[in-house]
């Protein structure tokens, strides 16, 4: 593989510089937390993927909400919240069915309550990343397709138990991508969730995923792969994550003595090209523009991770 030496150095900038900010912000300092005026005006993601405010909702809300849930119940739930990764639709749920559990499913009485809520003109999904919109399941709305397919995984097949027994993240992964309107990017992100609970115990450097984004953020980086693909290119940024840092200069504070993981490393190609778009616009790609400002936020974040990372004392 052919680097942009420059772009490739930038990398890594970035995920120290915004691995700062997170810092800086949790320890109560008052904004502007960096010099960067890219960093400063639009919003990025946290160079851990954990540490953004969905992962965030989704550890304290869904999987350490302060119930005890079976592993079946708790797969269910991740998925559920994830199809939407939305707050305020895993809420609305909440307020209407007391708690969401795969003996309270039932994809009727779920689909009155979404509907309602989206003829009141509610938006009941996230853009951060758009979910499959096709009629696999023969519904003309897309919330009714997801609940037939939760209906259809969860309930019929009982894809949890598959799960559960699965020797592997990739054979997991490969279960949950073969179902309708669940493409590689998606059965990616949801078995990464999944591994966050107790319902399985995936290495999490055993393979990856290049997303949509980051795949943009790879051909920026990189002049030629060769014979390399994406996904080697994300494994080689996550195994010599510790010499880049230190060749540069640069000191990247981890959560705990946590590095950058592999989902970690394939979500900062992704930020990276994001960033590119303001700081390099002449490499081009189908995204010109960051869509999201950042207004900062001085109330306190209380971080929670997975419990068997051992990190939860930052």
């Amino acid at each position: 593989m052919i680097k942009r030496d420059e772009i490739y150095d930038l990398y890594w900038y970035f995920a120290c510089e915004r691995q700062n900010i997170f810092w800086k912000k949790l320890n109560g300092e008052k904004p502007p937390w960096t010099d960067d005026i890219i960093l400063r005006e639009y919003k990025f993601c946290n160079s851990y993927r954990a540490s953004d405010r969905v992962s965030q909702y989704l550890l304290k809300n869904v999987i350490y909400s302060g119930n005890s849930y079976s592993k079946e119940d708790m797969i269910f739930r991740i998925v559920l919240f994830k199809i939407f990764n939305k707050e305020s639709t895993w809420e609305l749920l909440l307020n209407n069915f007391g708690d969401i559990t795969l003996s309270n499913f039932d994809m009727n009485k779920y689909s009155k309550v979404l509907s309602d809520a989206f003829d009141e003109g509610i938006t009941l999904y996230n853009d951060a990343y758009i979910s499959c919109a096709n009629k696999a399941f023969g519904y003309d709305r897309k919330h009714d397709n997801h609940l037939a397919l939760l209906n259809k995984m969860f309930i019929i097949d009982k894809v949890q138990d598959k799960i559960i027994n699965s020797k592997s993240m990739k054979q997991a992964f490969d279960l949950i991508k073969s179902y309708p309107l669940i493409g590689n990017f998606m059965a990616y992100q949801l078995i990464t969730d999944i591994n966050y609970s107790d319902a399985t115990n995936f290495k999490e450097d055993e393979f990856t995923v290049a997303g949509p984004g980051s795949l943009r953020g790879i051909k920026k980086c990189f002049k030629s792969l060769g014979n390399t693909s994406n996904e080697d290119v994300i494994r080689y940024m996550y195994e010599h994550q510790d010499e880049e840092f230190k060749r540069l200069g640069l000191i990247f504070k981890r959560i705990g003595d946590r590095p950058l993981q592999l989902i970690d490393c394939q979500n900062l190609f992704c930020e990276l090209d994001k960033y590119l778009r303001e700081a390099k616009p002449d490499l081009k790609s189908n995204r010109t523009k960051i869509k999201k400002h950042y207004s900062p936020k001085t109330s306190k974040i209380e971080y929670i991770y997975p419990k068997k990372w051992n990190i939860n004392n930052l």
